[in-house]
């Protein structure tokens, strides 16, 4: 009996969705967009679905879906979820609806704007579900370029900065290289399962090789290989040094395509570290662990200390994504299971943060029409639903006790402490630095006396609170009780460990006095 095709519908469902919207007629402006969101609210309630289904204690990989995609050369059209797919396919999901809603007025003057613009969300929404869900390496790369493509129209189309077509630009030209040098490791990985045997694409196939240690390949080779896959995933993701073309791109963007951006598409990035990194090249990771470590620490404290110095809203905030991709890397790369189930947390909780503070600011700044933080203050006197809420999602930011980022940063920190102390006590340093920037910046824009020209600002609008809401809801629920989504994903974390060859270090108390150890 075969089942029936999930995942399949996961994906394409939006895409279909995005094709409707755009052959609409350009008077059904507003129909295009309730469309989209319809569209994009029943990819939420398969991802439900998919999630109701999953079975933590079960095999790696379930709803699995395997047909001939390219038998000549080994590729397949196979799709499957583990623990830590699955989340991140609700965060996808999840945020999309509240995205179309933030953006509902974003399509512009233009007469097909909004078909376009609603059209473009869905088809990333739909690229970034297939590649959360493939099972075949090429079918993966495909699609992980792919989605760059409408994100560019996104930015440089729909974008509201003066600079956005050279934002736009410099995305695409940063993530086609990236992918470029990616396009040739996959290649070459092909090569490699062809001269050990026929050659393939099938990514449980070349794991379970390398496992096994049937692949016999050069050492040297699967460094190679490995440094084109994170070359690709460092760009995207973005870790420092590869970051530069995020702060253009978030600030050139609408507030809501900045969040697609950064909360949602850039995930595929570490996703990718997670799963594609670590289990091809278990060795060649832990080769270039310590190099990678170093980096991630570098964009914590890079990411917090510059947005510091920050003078405009979304900016700052596009830093501090920085900085929190930073940690998500140095979990994963740090091989402890605290550390992966930490940066997979974080990735949600990212998401969650980023698109709540993001999505107020822009709120904000549409009222006021600058994103200069010197412009604003005495917002909360004038608009306090709108302040109290972004208060609690900067709050979240910086990692608040009892809001959902601090579970995942400890946990972070507490796997990165056990295998390296001092990267874990530089990495603490944010934690502070964090404070400054946020607080900061909400003393500067939201207390005081009210600036001239702040006087009309308004408060939220039921649409903008059917858009917040959810979000701080669940930051706070999941700041408490992150039980559910951890038993989704511990036990995919422990798989990976395993594939890898990766055991949690001992705890190492000391023991004795100053005239020598307790015998």
């Amino acid at each position: 009996m075969v089942s029936f095709p999930w995942l399949s519908l996961l994906w394409l469902l939006p895409l279909a969705g995005a094709v409707l919207v755009i052959v609409m007629p350009p008077s059904w402006r507003q129909f295009a967009k309730w469309l989209g969101l319809v569209v994009a609210v029943a990819v939420l309630a398969v991802s439900i679905v998919i999630t109701a289904g999953f079975d933590t204690t079960g095999a790696a990989y379930q709803f699995i879906e395997s047909h001939p995609w390219i038998p000549a050369f080994g590729a397949g059209y196979t799709l499957g979820v583990d623990g830590i797919a699955v989340v991140l396919v609700l965060l996808t999901t999840g945020l999309v609806p509240l995205l179309i809603l933030a953006g509902w007025n974003d399509g512009g003057s233009r007469s097909r704007g909004p078909h376009g613009y609603v059209a473009l969300t869905l088809t990333v929404e739909s690229m970034v579900l297939i590649s959360l869900v493939s099972l075949d390496v090429l079918l993966f790369y495909v699609f992980f370029e792919a989605m760059l493509i409408p994100m560019y129209f996104m930015i440089g189309g729909f974008g509201e900065g003066a600079h956005r077509s050279r934002a736009a630009v410099k995305f695409l030209l940063y993530n086609l290289f990236g992918g470029l040098i990616m396009l040739a490791a996959v290649i070459g990985l092909y090569v490699v399962t062809a001269q050990h045997g026929s050659g393939t694409f099938d990514f449980r196939t070349i794991v379970s090789a390398v496992s096994s240690g049937s692949l016999g390949v050069d050492p040297a080779v699967l460094k190679a290989l490995f440094l084109g896959f994170m070359f690709a995933f460092a760009i995207k993701a973005p870790l420092w040094p590869f970051h530069r073309w995020l702060p253009d791109a978030a600030v050139e963007s609408t507030p809501a395509t900045a969040v697609l951006m950064m909360a949602v598409m850039d995930k595929v990035g570490t996703f990718g570290m997670l799963r594609y990194c670590l289990q091809l090249f278990p060795d060649a990771s832990t080769y270039f662990r310590p190099l990678i470590v170093v980096l991630s620490v570098i964009g914590v404290v890079y990411g917090a200390v510059v947005a510091i110095g920050q003078t405009d809203i979304m900016r700052l905030i596009a830093y501090t994504s920085i900085s929190h991709f930073g940690f998500i890397i140095l979990g994963i790369f740090v091989m402890t299971s605290q550390g992966q189930s930490g940066s997979t947390l974080y990735m949600v909780n990212h998401g969650l943060s980023t698109a709540a503070v993001f999505l107020i600011a822009g709120f904000l700044i549409s009222r006021r029409g600058t994103r200069s933080i010197s412009a604003f203050g005495g917002v909360q006197k004038v608009a306090p639903v709108l302040a109290g809420t972004f208060l609690v999602a900067a709050l979240a930011t910086l990692s608040l006790p009892g809001l959902a980022p601090f579970i995942s940063e400890f946990l972070v920190l507490l796997g990165t402490f056990n295998r390296y102390w001092l990267a874990a006590a530089f990495g603490a340093t944010a934690l502070v630095l964090s404070s400054v920037y946020m607080l900061w910046l909400y003393q500067r824009v939201m207390t005081g006396p009210v600036r001239d020209g702040n006087e009309k600002i308004r408060d939220l609008v039921p649409r903008e609170l059917v858009v917040v809401a959810p979000l701080i809801v669940l930051l706070v629920l999941l700041g408490f009780y992150p039980k559910p989504v951890l038993d989704i994903i511990n036990p995919a974390v422990g798989h990976t460990m395993t594939t890898i060859g990766q055991q949690d270090p001992a705890p190492t108390v000391p023991t004795g006095t100053a005239e020598g150890p307790h015998r």
